[in-house]
């Protein structure tokens, strides 16, 4: 019996996929360095890879800290993740340093891409790439609203 497809979507597996490749440090307005740990190896012998995504949320949240941009403790807006994606093409371990290089490619009104850029201290390409998105929510109701000011002002200098 020969199965049928009833929906109007083609299936997935016949879009091709399109293969991620490296990015250099001239696609990235600021950086940002991060120590590696030893604890951040794996039994591999690399660092693992749940902790590129932390490194992503202490490049992005340290630097708006660091801008006046945004407040953790006391602030009235604050970000929720709602996406995000890594590709790898090089492997990171300790004792490296990593570099990560940020920019915005997409700010709308309550929300933001950020995409970042790993890279073993001095290499020219990125040894990981990844973006997330972050919805900006009031604190206590966690109901989308506007970019503050200052924030939307400090994601412009990001923003390619």
């Amino acid at each position: 019996m020969t199965e049928t497809n009833t929906t109007s979507h083609p299936p997935v597996f016949a879009t091709p996929a399109v293969r991620p490749t490296p990015l250099e440090r001239s696609q990235f307005r600021v950086f940002r360095t991060i120590g590696t740990r030893w604890a951040d190896n794996d039994l591999y012998g690399h660092v693992n890879n749940v902790v590129y995504y932390s490194w992503f949320d202490t490049a992005v949240n340290g630097y708006l800290i660091e801008q006046g941009a945004l407040d953790i403790h006391d602030g009235t807006t604050i970000g929720l993740v709602i996406e995000t994606q890594c590709n790898y093409f090089a492997s990171l371990a300790f004792p490296q340093t990593v570099e990560a290089g940020l920019r915005v490619t997409k700010l709308g009104t309550s929300s933001v891409r950020y995409e970042i850029g790993l890279f073993a201290k001095g290499e020219a390409m990125t040894a990981a790439f990844g973006h997330f998105v972050h919805v900006y929510v009031e604190r206590e109701s966690r109901r989308p609203c506007p970019l503050p000011d200052k924030l939307r002002s400090v994601l412009e200098t990001l923003r390619v």
